[in-house]
């Protein structure tokens, strides 16, 4: 963990700062954050995660958001979730911040009772992939996403905590 680095909860009045880290990745694949869609959760990750027995971090550094991971529960009795919005700039990538976002979501999953972990990442999402599968993720299929201004494929990943 670098120094200047400081996780934290996600607040409502995070919104502009996680639509600007998420509209920043979104545009190297040529897409832009929809808020009246599929990124709307980043208006209020508090309603959106919290409020719904996940969680949401934002991780900053020298007071930016850099970076961003969520859980959020699938069915409790399964002991099931899945992980959303894990996101860095370019620039804070390959600096370790992934692995401690992730680790903080499985750590975070395991002391909440949860047992597996389920979630869809865009294909075009390569170097996360690989940093997906090198953490112990295992991938599966493909699916199609349409939804408002983006349309995408995903693959999915599953571990077992």
């Amino acid at each position: 963990m670098q120094e200047n680095w400081i996780l934290r909860p996600g607040r409502r009045e995070d919104g502009p700062g996680l639509v600007r880290l998420i509209d920043e990745v979104y545009r190297e694949y040529g897409d832009e954050a929809d808020v009246d869609g599929y990124d709307r959760d980043l208006l209020d990750v508090e309603a959106a995660y919290r409020q719904k027995g996940g969680e949401f971090v934002v991780l900053e550094e020298d007071g930016e958001i850099v970076g961003a991971h969520a859980t959020q529960p699938i069915d409790l009795e399964k002991g099931l979730l899945t992980f959303r919005r894990l996101y860095l700039p370019a620039r804070v990538r390959g600096s370790g911040a992934g692995k401690f976002l992730m680790d903080w979501a499985v750590r975070w999953s395991r002391d909440n009772g949860y047992r597996r972990v389920e979630f869809w990442s865009d294909t075009r999402f390569s170097r996360a992939h690989r940093f997906f599968e090198r953490y112990g993720f295992e991938r599966g299929g493909v699916r199609h996403v349409e939804e408002g201004k983006l349309k995408f494929s995903e693959y999915f990943f599953a571990l077992s905590l």
